[in-house]
């Protein structure tokens, strides 16, 4: 839950004002789409959700835990319980093979060494690629990376899915595949954010809110988008 979110960022002698009252209500198990131009604050948006940054003024509750004035320490561990995080170039390790860049995070959870193992090898069969768990970035496509990213993204059992231009570097089939993925893991009970440019990518969340200039406004369900 977000109230009165404000953020502004120091441009030389002036401040840009990036967020402006910003109220915005995630229910769990919503699959919510932030739509939004460049420029618009949704990526400030995204990082304040995420934990990533934190607003200048306003009130953010997340799993029923108050943001604000935690310290960094303290915003890295409920972002890493809370959180699983899938950006636009996958961002996996390409000297590691499919199941090891899933098991990484999980490394920094404590799990044993069999724990991360066959946590990494469930979460890849779950996004359908039982057969690609030996196989490195290099070997895999542009869909299958975006795969293993969301199985890293889930390995940790997050509450939430957090999604940065998801299909921004896929073709149009790809994507579709990938968003087929999301709708079957918010059916699971998965809350899923997804942050977009697209109008045909938000169309797939049950829910859209757009931002322009930094104010967020209600878009409605998908069928008045």
């Amino acid at each position: 839950m977000m109230k009165g979110i404000n953020k502004f960022y120091q441009m030389g002698e002036e401040q840009a004002h990036i967020l402006k009252d910003v109220n915005l209500t995630i229910e769990r198990g919503e699959f919510l789409s932030i739509l939004g131009p460049s420029g618009s604050g949704k990526s400030t948006l995204m990082n304040i959700i995420g934990c990533l940054d934190v607003a200048t003024s306003g009130e953010y509750v997340l799993s029923g835990q108050s943001v604000e004035g935690m310290s960094e320490k303290e915003l890295a561990r409920l972002r890493s319980r809370e959180i699983g995080f899938i950006f636009q170039n996958h961002q996996l390790l390409p000297r590691m093979n499919a199941i090891k860049n899933v098991e990484l995070p999980l490394i920094y959870a404590g799990l044993t060494p069999h724990e991360r193992h066959h946590r990494a090898k469930e979460m890849l069969e779950r996004v359908g690629l039982a057969d690609r768990m030996h196989h490195y970035p290099n070997q895999l496509s542009g869909g299958q990376c975006q795969r293993v990213a969301i199985a890293r993204a889930l390995a940790g059992s997050p509450s939430i899915l957090l999604a940065d231009e998801p299909t921004g570097a896929l073709d149009q089939k790809t994507g579709k595949q990938v968003m087929e993925l999301f709708r079957e893991l918010n059916s699971e009970g998965k809350t899923i954010i997804m942050i977009t440019h697209d109008m045909n990518i938000a169309a797939n969340a049950r829910r859209i809110v757009r931002i322009i200039d930094g104010v967020l406004s209600e878009g409605g369900s998908v069928t008045d988008a």
